[in-house]
């Protein structure tokens, strides 16, 4: 470890989760993680104090809107955007389907969206229906089968002066792909294009950089880094200013407000601000503003978890047994596997009765897994690191996925 390079505490990090307790290994936390006490706390604290909604003259909607702010500030420091741009709803999904209601108003028959077929289908079915119902043509990056790669030079192809949006994932939470989203931006503005990144799966393994990936809206779920579950979408608001989505007539229009449709859930609000403050504390000599604190604190945990996953990733190609998906160069710790003579679903009930957590199917990675060939069979095992797994459990895994033999 160079000079000045924070370590991550994995014995000091597990004693902040008391769901640990049940005794079992959790590597399914692509699909959402275990929440630590101090959000628990946030979460309670709220709900035991009295709070109305938003605009009263009187505490109770006083500490509604110091919620909401509060909020809105640790989304910004966790993506380094401005909390004027933070637009908050009950998950990545609701939002994107609103956020492309709002876009497609836009949209005229020839125009062009490009979508790919590494991403999630919440960052791809809504553009997909609204470029169905606007007459516009969809056009699709592909992923190189081999590697799980997603080649940003092929956009040169796929964009024209028509083109209105580019969709694209910052990490396939599949095979954990990270594409070169920078480089697809840079092209994509290049020919006036919009660009709607998937930071969902990338979020718990990295700092994230609005504006270093050329982003122009950047979607995020809270329950994937310790939060509760609510979501974000992160733009510039001048971009936002410029957008007009539906809303009730009486509802605020300002931005982000007018993005936000009916009373939020306060109460889990409340736990935002407390999430990113323990992403923020991981690295435990870290100083300073709280993105600079998240910024020691995640490339310690990106050093941790690379560690612990290089062994994982190593030991299960190694297995004559298992076929992993895709080989990727930088990927984030999630892995999917097949195993020889068992379906997917009999891995993880396997798995499970182990005490290990995991999942099969295609975890919505549905066009992925097509292209991949592995749907027919019941897609695929996922199994996936965050910051409080331990070598132990790591060696856990690797020893009962080799003992998996069919029944």
């Amino acid at each position: 470890m160079a000079a000045g390079e924070g370590r991550l505490d994995v014995a000091r990090v597990r004693g902040l989760f008391p769901g640990l307790a049940d005794g079992f290994v959790h590597t399914d936390g692509p699909a959402g993680s275990l929440l630590p006490e101090g959000v628990s706390r946030a979460i309670a604290h709220a709900l035991r104090t009295p709070i109305a909604n938003r605009g009263g003259v009187f505490p109770a909607a006083g500490r509604a809107e110091a919620i909401v702010t509060a909020a809105r500030a640790a989304i910004a420091d966790l993506v380094g955007g401005a909390p004027a741009g933070v637009v908050l709803g009950p998950n990545m999904t609701t939002l994107t389907y609103s956020m492309a209601r709002t876009l497609a108003a836009t949209w005229r028959p020839g125009d062009e969206v490009v979508v790919s077929r590494l991403d999630h289908d919440a960052n791809i079915r809504p553009w997909l229906q609204m470029a169905e119902r606007t007459g516009a043509l969809v056009r699709w990056a592909e992923v190189d089968i081999e590697t799980g790669e997603l080649p940003a030079w092929q956009y040169d192809e796929l964009l024209t002066e028509r083109t209105r949006l580019v969709a694209v994932t910052a990490a396939s939470n599949a095979i954990g792909t990270r594409p070169d989203v920078a480089a697809i931006a840079a092209r994509a503005h290049a020919v006036g294009a919009l660009v709607y990144v998937d930071g969902v799966h990338a979020a718990p393994h990295g700092l994230l950089d609005r504006r270093g990936l050329g982003a122009d809206f950047l979607a995020l779920s809270a329950h994937k880094w310790c939060g509760p579950h609510v979501g974000a979408v992160v733009a510039d608001p001048g971009l936002l200013e410029q957008l007009r989505p539906d809303k009730l007539l009486p509802s605020h229009d300002r931005v982000p407000d007018r993005f936000e449709t009916g009373t939020p859930p306060f109460e889990l609000l409340a736990g935002v601000p407390a999430a990113v403050d323990h992403l923020a504390a991981l690295c435990a000599d870290a100083t300073g503003s709280r993105r600079d604190r998240l910024r020691a604190s995640m490339a310690a945990v990106a050093r941790y978890e690379r560690d612990l996953f290089e062994w994982l990733d190593d030991a299960l190609r190694a297995m004559r047994h298992v076929q992993v998906l895709g080989f990727p160069e930088a990927p984030t710790p999630t892995i999917s596997f097949t195993v020889s003579g068992m379906t997917p679903r009999q891995v993880t009930a396997e798995l499970a009765r182990r005490g290990i957590c995991a999942w099969d199917g295609d975890y919505y990675a549905r066009e992925l897994f097509d292209a991949l060939g592995v749907n027919e069979q019941g897609g695929a095992v996922r199994l996936g690191l965050l910051h409080y797994n331990t070598a132990e459990e790591v060696g856990y895994v690797i020893d009962s996925v080799a003992a998996l033999r069919p029944r």
